[in-house]
């Protein structure tokens, strides 16, 4: 396996950001050291104002756990699923802004076939869905869309893609991971935040929640958000000029618009995945089946950012012992990004994201052919 690094220099101010990522463990943190007050409850339907996709889209699917948005600009061909985040901000993540977003990039290169899943804030007769919920819907959504699948997973959106493709290898084609936290033997700000607290830490986040984990309490009790040098790092691009401005008011509203975790689904990645490492360990059990890493054969992308503290490079490297994909046909590379720069730097999809999409394209035999 190469991994290569990028040429590109890194830009913005060099210093490590507080990613929003973190929040939902930092607020844990924060717990343990101050008596957080609790704030009245609103509807968590989604507002009428909120910040509008860059990619047009219809929605395929009405499930209880997301929107499965459909992106595609044709019926035929291989389709290509991505799987934002589930962490407290909407999937807009992967659509941000032209330039920024992370399906505009795979339609530029060449991917006419994509689809997004719009995960749903949590109401409250959601609090008790578990991973299990999602990986279920996960499931329909691929039933819906055709398998096999091109199945790319974004942070977190990238463990459960990879017990997904475990869960059913024959129906993933290939697998991307971007920033994704698997290996949680491997040190990262994110682990040490998950494990610092006590358990007790995060049953009364829920408790308060009323069995959900309220994004916007999270907002409140995180006493850092990101700054201006923050946003400009994520973005990788100057924002002193009117589209800079116009994209940090966006980045701003998008911080704002934050979504509520169910209880169940909230603990179970805290204790199992973050604090147990079940599924690196070989111990997780998805849909009344033992996962088996090893039984993921299809070829697999694995995209790290040299300046994440969230999930350092070395760590979502890590996954490709794991699995049972032959070393031919597992790539890899690394850019000068920070973890929210992998979803939304305008560098990285100038330089790594049309790599993705060309991968996606490739067969196999030219895939084998230039890893060899």
């Amino acid at each position: 396996m190469a991994v290569e690094k990028s040429s590109q220099q890194p830009g913005g101010t060099g210093r490590d950001p507080d990613d929003p990522m973190l929040w939902p463990f930092a607020a844990a943190r924060l717990a343990m050291d101050a008596c957080l007050w609790w704030l009245e409850r609103r509807p968590v339907e989604q507002a009428e104002d909120e910040l509008p996709w860059t990619t047009p889209a219809t929605v395929a699917l009405e499930l209880a756990t997301m929107r499965l948005r459909d992106c595609s600009r044709t019926r035929s061909g291989q389709p290509a699923l991505v799987c934002a985040p589930y962490a407290l901000h909407r999937a807009l993540i992967a659509d941000f802004a032209p330039g920024h977003s992370v399906v505009q990039s795979l339609q530029d290169g060449g991917i006419d076939r994509i689809y997004l899943t719009d995960w749903r804030s949590a109401s409250p007769d959601m609090r008790y869905l578990s991973i299990d919920s999602y990986l279920s819907d996960l499931n329909v959504a691929v039933d819906e869309i055709g398998a096999p699948v091109d199945l790319v997973g974004l942070c977190q959106g990238g463990w459960l893609s990879l017990l997904y493709a475990a869960r059913y290898p024959a129906k993933v084609r290939r697998l991307v991971l971007v920033g994704a936290p698997v290996d949680l033997s491997v040190e990262s700000r994110l682990a040490q935040l998950a494990r610092n607290a006590p358990e007790m830490v995060y049953d009364q986040l829920v408790a308060r929640g009323g069995g959900n984990v309220s994004g916007e309490e999270m907002l409140h009790v995180w006493s850092k958000a990101p700054d201006h040098n923050d946003i400009a790092a994520a973005l990788q691009r100057d924002l002193s000029d009117k589209e800079g401005t116009a994209l940090l008011e966006r980045f701003d509203r998008w911080n704002t618009e934050t979504l509520n975790l169910p209880g169940a689904y909230y603990l179970q990645i805290v204790n199992w995945i973050f604090r147990e490492n079940r599924i690196a360990a070989g111990n997780f059990t998805a849909l009344g089946r033992a996962i088996e890493l090893k039984d993921i054969k299809a070829p697999l992308f694995l995209l790290a950012g040299l300046d994440d503290d969230v999930v350092p490079a070395v760590q979502a490297l890590a996954t490709a012992s794991l699995i049972g994909t032959q070393p031919a046909f597992v790539a890899a590379a690394s850019e000068p990004s920070t973890h929210l720069g992998l979803f939304m730097g305008a560098r990285t999809h100038a330089h790594a994201w049309p790599r993705i999409a060309e991968w996606l394209r490739d067969d196999l035999s030219s895939v084998l052919a230039r890893s060899a």
